[in-house]
């Protein structure tokens, strides 16, 4: 069986939800979960530099990330294990700013999303997982900045009934409001 790219556009501008090409066989499957020419083709660019991945526990909750300069617009698949990706707009002039879209990501799904430049990422792990970032910008260390996951003005459903223990990183317990972000940056 054979399943091809597919990109599905969301409300939020740029923000994709793909499923990637998928071929099974007796043995398994094999994936290309990016193609220059199947996303130019579909009028996306994406000018991939540096590919990550992410190693966590169920219950880990990595959010909500961006940088503050040279913006890293990414891919974004589970490779192995489930998570609940979130990304928010924070682009001041969009008409989404503010607004939040939620997805599952797994291995048993293959989905993965393209986040667009602008939006803040993260996600909670719902099982062991790895996922997978591939980035049209590198990291930049010093321009690493987010918002912190459980933000009221935000008022993101993180779905943390779904696990028993929420695990952050010091840095995601001390990262920024919303408010500080708008007082600091204004938006994107």
């Amino acid at each position: 069986m054979i399943q091809k790219f597919n990109f599905e556009k969301t409300e939020i501008d740029g923000l994709y939800l793909i499923d990637p090409f998928v071929a099974w066989d007796n043995r398994g499957y094999f994936i290309k979960d990016y193609s220059k020419e199947m996303f130019e083709a579909n009028g996306i660019t994406h000018d991939l530099q540096e590919v990550f991945y992410t190693n966590s526990h169920k219950g880990v909750i990595r959010a909500l990330h961006f940088q503050r300069e040279k913006q890293q617009p990414k891919l974004v698949r589970c490779v192995y294990g489930k998570v609940y990706d979130v990304v928010c707009d924070l682009r001041k002039d969009s008409p989404t700013f503010k607004k939040w879209l939620a997805f599952e990501l797994s291995e048993e799904n293959k989905k993965e999303i393209l986040v667009p430049a602008g939006c803040g990422h993260g996600y909670l792990v719902l099982e062991d997982s790895i996922v997978s970032y591939k980035c049209a910008e590198k990291f930049y260390g010093e321009f690493d900045d987010g918002i912190m996951y459980n933000d009221p003005d935000l008022g993101i459903d993180w779905g943390t009934d779904r696990v028993d223990e929420i695990i952050l990183a010091e840095k995601d317990l001390n990262l920024q409001s919303f408010a500080q972000f708008m007082e600091n940056y204004g938006g994107f």
